[in-house]
């Protein structure tokens, strides 16, 4: 593989690797985001995979040479833990950001891609009962309009703009069917071979999908069909016609077993995929970059590195573990990483 692999930890930073993962690099000194800070959201720019944008403890970081190094943008989430991070596919200057535990659950906006931030008039609470501090787990922006963009909180709710963030409608209410507000990811797909636009919003413990332009949503919950694991972790679409999505679930966090799931038509059923090596818990977070949609990375809550080659349906480990990982993404830009001196006794 020729690119650059990066892991976003909570007490190491980012760690790179340029090698196709034989070495891994921490930051180094004087960097914006600590050697042994937290990472929580990585997003590659689409339009430049040298540009990569990362949700630190410190606030929004930037860096232009695919991950060797990274600047803090002055923002309004300086000192601010983000949480997550979207670019909009069709016009990337557009991103959104959301922030979350232990700071103040709060959404972001760029339209210079990155550069700068304001703060978006949604207001969420201080506190809530299952986390505390709510989080912003996910935020996504449509591939079909740019202007709907959606965001999911740990615990808050679905929320979705149809103008590009300038308003927001909170989507999980007793009437939509979407029973749970403990949010864990969003994804919107494209129509296709003559199936409309569908919306996917996990919760806990459910999948719920929308057809009619979330007019009505069906759920089922995710025990009764996926080995009665209910932890319902997060979504990946793994292909530009938005037909193969990898869902990823367990038995609770940091859980003891897990599962990543396949699905290639759309979400309507699902087949188990390979685990060559058993996780030593919940798979949190995925990799990707439409430039090879055959390679995926997958990381547990407590360190485990999976990589598919195969579209998702087997899964290797790779030989090292990490601390917490929390997101993991790949770039086909190779960036200057070298090693760092060492302390020698």
């Amino acid at each position: 593989m020729k690119g650059t692999i990066l892991v976003g930890t909570a007490g190491q930073g980012i760690l790179r690797s340029v090698d196709d993962g034989a070495t891994w690099h921490r930051l180094g000194l004087k960097e914006a985001i600590e050697f042994d800070g937290v990472v929580r959201a990585i997003a590659v720019d689409p339009s430049d995979p040298a540009r990569i944008l990362a949700g630190a403890d410190a606030g929004m970081c930037l860096s232009t040479d695919g991950g060797a190094h990274f600047s803090r943008v002055d923002s309004p989430m300086n000192g601010l833990t983000v949480w997550a991070i979207a670019f909009d596919p069709a016009n990337p200057k557009n991103v959104y950001a959301g922030t979350g535990a232990p700071s103040r659950a709060r959404m972001f906006r760029s339209t210079d891609g990155g550069l700068s931030w304001q703060t978006l008039n949604v207001e969420l609470p201080e506190f809530c009962k299952g986390v505390n501090r709510p989080r912003i787990l996910s935020v996504c922006v449509s591939p079909v309009d740019g202007r709907e963009v959606w965001f999911g909180v740990e615990e808050g709710g679905a929320w979705r703009s149809l103008d590009g963030g300038d308003s927001w409608e909170r989507m999980d209410t007793p009437e939509s069917g979407i029973s749970n507000s403990d949010i864990h990811a969003i994804a919107v797909l494209p129509p296709h071979d003559g199936a409309p636009v569908k919306r996917v919003v996990l919760t806990v413990n459910s999948v719920y999908e929308s057809s009619d332009d979330c007019a009505t949503w069906s759920g089922k919950a995710s025990k009764e069909r996926f080995d009665a694991m209910y932890y319902t972790r997060t979504v990946q679409v793994a292909d530009a016609a938005g037909t193969r999505l990898l869902l990823a679930i367990g038995d609770g966090t940091p859980g003891t077993r897990t599962a990543i799931y396949r699905s290639d038509d759309r979400g309507a059923s699902w087949e188990r995929a390979l685990l060559h090596t058993a996780p030593n818990s919940t798979v949190w977070a995925f990799g990707a970059h439409p430039s090879d949609p055959s390679l995926l990375f997958a990381g547990t809550k407590y360190g485990h590195l999976l990589r598919s080659m195969d579209g998702g349906r087997s899964w290797f480990k790779e030989w090292r573990d990490f601390s917490e990982i929390t997101s993991v993404a790949w770039t086909p830009f190779v960036a200057p990483v070298t090693a760092h001196p060492q302390s020698i006794n």
